[in-house]
């Protein structure tokens, strides 16, 4: 164990063009990158206060578990066995009764950043499996209309579970429904986008044998067409999140600036939250990125030992 990091007992292969990449992007940083993504992730959890509030968990829970806050997400608690006798924290009854999420704590960040109220029109484009809806769902006090939306009918079953084990009610669940909403229907729209989910090695071991530059390359086309769709979808003076648990350039930093050049009415707003973050990539092969770039929210691995994630806020001027 190493800077409290317990390493992944399965060997990973990383490319070469993938370590190539990272040692540009990285420098030297790279190996520290690599050590905490071979690295087993912290447990986390996320209070569902439309069930329970954070102290009633925190008092049930803790004869048995240790809860640690998380910084940026007043529900977040980092849950360890206090007797390091069991891991399985989604067969304990409270999350059978959905007192709780299991969710990573980076995974938090984008529907804290999004603040949707309650009584709001609010779209999550991309939902499934679930753990941002019902987050956003909690936010608005069950209050409001809450689409979550999907392209996958099997995504749909998982989705639907969670929401109702959560006692979320103010919830349309829908199947690639987004071409019949109307321009301009929601006041907030979440974009937790598809990505390489190269911030997500420790937690999925098949991401190093799926990533390739060109499967980059497809997911930044996939994850333009559907940033562009969902800010068509946002009122004039809305708010939208584009999120991703990559760290590849040319799909966080790359698909923003695509987005800031081809609708001069939208505006990327800093993100002020407690967290450890790292600089925005201003340019990268060759490209150079929207000025204002640098109000995004980048994190590795190694920043605050979580996943990786990149999370943008953009406003539509009216």
């Amino acid at each position: 164990m190493v800077d409290g990091l317990t390493p992944i007992p399965q060997t990973i292969t990383f490319k070469p063009a993938f370590e190539e990449r990272y040692r540009t992007l990285l420098g030297s940083r790279y190996e520290e990158f690599i050590r905490y993504s071979s690295s087993y992730i912290r447990k986390c959890i996320r209070v569902n206060t439309l069930k329970r509030g954070v102290e009633a968990l925190k008092e049930r829970l803790e004869k048995s578990w240790s809860l640690t806050p998380v910084p940026w997400c007043p529900e977040g608690r980092w849950i360890e066995h206090k007797a390091e006798e069991r891991y399985d924290i989604g067969n304990i009854p409270e999350h059978q009764l959905g007192y709780f999420y299991v969710q990573e704590a980076a995974s938090m960040i984008p529907p804290v950043v999004l603040c949707p109220r309650p009584g709001e029109r609010v779209l999550d484009l991309c939902a499934a499996p679930g753990s941002k809806t019902s987050q956003l769902a909690q936010y608005m006090r069950n209050e409001g209309v809450l689409v979550a939306n999907d392209i996958q009918g099997a995504r749909l079953k998982p989705l639907g579970l969670n929401l109702q084990r959560c006692g979320v009610t103010n919830t349309i669940v829908t199947l690639n429904a987004n071409r019949r909403f109307a321009p301009g229907s929601f006041d907030r729209v979440l974009v937790d986008a598809p990505c390489s989910g190269t911030g997500t090695i420790r937690r999925s071991l098949k991401t190093m044998m799926m990533w390739s530059p060109g499967l980059v390359r497809r997911m930044a086309a996939e994850q333009r067409r559907l940033l562009q769709l969902g800010f068509d979808l946002l009122k004039p003076g809305g708010t939208l999140v584009y999120s991703t648990c990559t760290l590849e350039p040319e799909e966080d930093e790359g698909v923003v600036t695509w987005l800031l050049e081809k609708n001069p009415e939208a505006r990327l707003e800093p993100i002020e939250l407690d967290i450890k973050r790292s600089p925005a990539n201003r340019e990268w092969d060759g490209k150079t990125y929207h000025k204002d770039i640098g109000n995004v929210l980048r994190i590795y691995p190694q920043d605050n030992d979580t996943e990786g994630f990149f999370i943008a806020r953009i406003q539509k001027m009216p």
